[in-house]
């Protein structure tokens, strides 16, 4: 069955929750297996968000950044659809195969993230934003700071809308590949591969705070300043990089929350539990107003 029927199909089919999966890539020249798994509202969504979990670009945190964010955005009147990406996986982080073998790395993940805004854009006339969480915030940033470039030019895809979000939420995340203080060196490991970690000009190049341009879309923008996997300063260099490019957005910075708790009710704290309330209204006034949308759903856990 061709995707966009598969697309169409579905939404008129199945409620939330949702357990079938899409394979982007099918019918295209690449031949990776990358799925989106649609968890949708009832009635017509106010917006589509492309959730990308975290995992330092070697796993995903399904539970805590997918499932659990996925859930709440519904009951919120947003379609979600939680992005497997590819990642180097924990062959590579056990045995670093990928010093011999290529395995999955960049430019791999921003193809998949954008051939996800390609499909859910085809079929869906309201705002399509991205949310990421730890590497899956670097991912989602990316999406934004490499706004001019179609990476699914590899594979013979020319879009016809735009693959840029409309919006951008990263939460705690991952942003400087070149910031020897701040920089999580795994998701770097991750994303680039070992045997291309000292590579000076491709650290640059995915340092995001470096790329960040005017033709960014709002970015909402949150970490802990107690984060002991990424260094919060990484969102500072964000905020300060959007500040400069006069690029509209909201930073919230939590004193304490560390890191990994998505919307997973068991990892929040007294802080950390108010994020989602604070992303509704932003993405309400922000974003959506300017489609004619406003979500009435209340917030969810």
């Amino acid at each position: 069955m061709k995707i966009k029927l598969f697309f169409i199909l579905f939404a008129i089919t199945i409620a939330r929750p949702a357990t079938a999966q899409i394979n982007i890539w099918e019918g295209t020249s690449c031949k990776a297996r990358v799925t989106l798994t649609p968890i949708l509202p009832e009635g017509k969504p106010v917006a589509s968000v492309i959730v990308c979990p975290g995992g330092s670009y070697y796993w995903h945190d399904t539970k805590s950044e997918g499932i659990a964010v996925a859930n709440w955005l519904a009951d919120n009147g947003i379609a979600a659809y939680i992005l497997n990406y590819r990642v180097a996986g924990v062959a590579d982080h056990l045995f670093a195969y990928r010093a011999i073998f290529r395995g999955n790395r960049h430019p791999d993940m921003i193809c998949d993230l954008q051939r996800s805004i390609e499909l859910v854009r085809e079929q869906y006339d309201g705002p399509v934003g991205a949310m990421g969480f730890s590497a899956g915030g670097h991912l989602v940033l990316s999406s934004g700071s490499f706004a001019g470039t179609n990476f699914l030019e590899r594979y013979g895809i020319e879009p016809e809308v735009s693959l840029v979000p409309d919006f951008i939420a990263a939460i705690y995340p991952v942003v400087t590949m070149s910031e020897e203080r701040y920089v999580h060196k795994r998701s770097r490991n991750g994303v680039m591969g070992r045997s291309r970690v000292h590579d000076i000009s491709l650290r640059d190049s995915l340092s995001l705070e470096k790329h960040v341009n005017s033709r960014m879309p709002p970015v909402f923008l949150l970490n802990c300043r107690d984060d002991e996997v990424v260094d919060y300063h990484n969102s500072e260099l964000m905020d300060s990089a959007l500040t400069a490019s006069g690029v509209l957005h909201k930073r919230i910075l939590y004193e304490t929350g560390g890191h990994g708790f998505g919307a997973n009710t068991e990892k929040l704290n007294p802080e950390t539990s108010e994020w989602q309330e604070k992303f509704v209204p932003w993405l309400d006034t922000i974003v959506l107003r300017q489609y004619g949308y406003r979500i009435q759903h209340s917030v969810g856990n």
